[in-house]
């Protein structure tokens, strides 16, 4: 028998060592892109409170004032400004939460997906630097879904039925 390697041996040894990584990325990458994407937003978030539920003056000014939504070369103001203020105050917080937790993963990223597209009409020249990062995040992490490191995965096995023995179910 020979000492060395043969190339199938390798080839295996390869195989088996990327499969195991990948093994390891699918449940690791999901919580890194659940905290990326949560991070920026929750930041953002903490800035427009005052106190609990009290919406600080610089967030109601921001949409008042400041914001305007460009659309086909025109600038729009937004329509019902301190709704939208309190909408975003409220969404900036608990989407995060909820994606750090995992827990209603794939709408949480859509919701931050479509207020990345909001913010993308607002701040058009930050589309390279962080709104096509963002949704790249947040496409990403509702193709792969939360992960068994999740509430999500949690609540799913939580009502997965039971299967006993003798073939009935519990």
């Amino acid at each position: 028998m020979s000492s060395f390697l043969t190339m199938s041996t390798v080839e295996d040894v390869v195989r088996d060592l990327v499969e195991r990584l990948a093994q390891v990325a699918r449940v690791v990458a999901p919580p890194v892109l659940r905290i990326a994407l949560a991070l920026p937003f929750f930041k953002s978030g903490l800035t427009k409170w005052d106190g609990f539920l009290s919406l600080s003056p610089a967030a109601s000014y921001l949409f008042e004032d400041e914001f305007k939504l460009h659309i086909f070369g025109h600038a729009y103001d937004f329509p019902f400004p301190a709704k939208f203020a309190y909408f975003d105050g409220i969404a900036e917080i608990v989407l995060p939460v909820l994606l750090i937790l995992g827990f209603a993963t794939r709408f949480s990223a859509l919701a931050l997906l479509v207020m990345t597209g909001v913010i993308q009409l607002v701040v058009p020249e930050g589309w390279a630097n962080f709104h096509l990062p963002w949704a790249a995040l947040a496409v990403a992490l509702m193709g792969l879904g939360p992960s068994k490191l999740s509430l999500d995965h949690l609540a799913a096995s939580l009502c997965q039925p039971r299967v006993v023995p003798g073939g009935g179910r519990q």
